[in-house]
């Protein structure tokens, strides 16, 4: 196993990048992808941000200046991406960012490759009803167990407001599955 110090080196090393963002690609692939779709939904579009995130990434390693962890960095990248690539879509289908997700929702049900059943749905229902802030928050903390602290690098926020956010998130979805 590379140890993060070693693996940031060798991707700015001239000789050693392309092995070492193989490795990186191997090392972070799923945990990304599985982030990326908390955000956007769909598969097909997770791929392509997916793919958007690991060129960023290759392109702007050498702009990594060490002040947080490979993984945060690599995150934030993630989760800027799948941002704008709502965004893109919502400005492409001349709606709002809420729209875009609901139609995302919306499509879940027949994408072959979700394997949640209705609860899973209702779930991501009643998450796509949250600000952004608090559906990234909920997804992190919620499916991936991010801890506060790497999530504060990620999001650059306090520990103490994304603790207050993900409190608010559990209690809006609570409501919203009582209610539906």
């Amino acid at each position: 196993m590379i140890d993060e110090i070693q693996l940031i080196e060798e991707l700015k090393s001239d000789t050693k990048k392309e092995q070492a963002f193989r490795a990186l690609i191997t090392l972070y692939k799923e945990r990304l992808y599985w982030h990326i779709r908390h955000i956007v939904k769909s598969h097909d579009d997770t791929d392509d941000v997916l793919q958007n995130t690991f060129i960023k990434i290759y392109k702007n390693i050498h702009n990594f200046k060490g002040d947080s962890k490979l993984f945060s960095w690599i995150y934030r990248i993630a989760t800027n991406e799948s941002i704008t690539f709502i965004n893109k879509n919502a400005k492409r289908l001349q709606t709002t960012n809420e729209e875009v997700q609901q139609l995302a929702i919306n499509n879940l049900a027949s994408d072959v490759y979700f394997e949640g059943d209705e609860i899973q749905l209702k779930l991501q229902e009643a998450i796509a009803t949250l600000p952004e802030k608090q559906q990234l928050v909920f997804n992190m903390k919620y499916f991936e167990d991010i801890k506060y602290k790497e999530m504060s690098d990620i999001l650059e926020t306090s520990e103490g407001a994304l603790k207050a956010s993900y409190h608010i998130a559990v209690k809006k979805i609570e409501a919203y599955l009582t209610k539906n």
